[in-house]
């Protein structure tokens, strides 16, 4: 059976903890652009607090950074505060609502859950690292891998380069075990 490769696994944990963000926002009436300019607000010193610190830190443009900031504005989570000797500068100070608002944007525990689980384990590999911590966090959050055809537990491949779906009892083209299915689970390490 193929092995995952250590990028492939890094960007199956990175959707699984971006669908869980996405849950939270929604819950939040935010977008998570909002909660990484806050959380960015809330560590940048005091010649980073700018819109073009911002802009520059998350790699955005300076349109989609103002729309936000004026959303976080209005929801009274950030101020913007001129620049005491250069007017032509402004400041992003996050207000109490924008702290408060950073507390509740926090992962489920079931991510630190999985953390402790998977720090009492000792790896030969990254890779095997990363797919215990995938395997984790799926079982743990009960969600969808969405994984390559060839990288799941019902992915059969028979003689002759014959290949086979345990799940949906039927034969797969060779094109096709290298797409994404949604019936995906990972294979278990042993």
């Amino acid at each position: 059976m193929n092995k995952l490769s250590v990028l492939k696994l890094i960007s199956c944990i990175s959707n699984l903890l971006r669908s869980e963000e996405r849950k939270i926002y929604t819950l939040l009436n935010l977008q998570p652009i909002h909660g990484q300019i806050l959380d960015y607000l809330s560590k940048c010193n005091l010649h980073s607090d700018t819109p073009a610190s911002v802009t520059a830190f998350l790699d955005l443009t300076k349109g989609t950074v103002s729309q936000s900031l004026q959303i976080l504005e209005r929801k009274g989570y950030i101020k913007k505060v001129p620049d005491k000797n250069d007017h032509r500068v402004v400041h992003l100070k996050l207000l109490p609502a924008g702290h408060r608002i950073l507390d509740k944007i926090q992962l489920p525990d079931i991510f630190k859950q999985v953390e402790s689980q998977i720090a009492e384990q000792d790896f030969s590999s990254l890779a095997d690292a990363l797919k215990n911590t995938l395997l984790a966090l799926q079982t743990a959050n009960n969600s969808r891998t969405f994984g390559l055809c060839n990288t799941c537990i019902y992915f059969v491949e028979q003689v002759d380069n014959q290949y086979y779906c345990g799940l949906t009892s039927q034969a797969l083209k060779h094109a096709e075990i290298d797409k994404i299915c949604k019936e995906h689970i990972l294979e278990k390490t042993i």
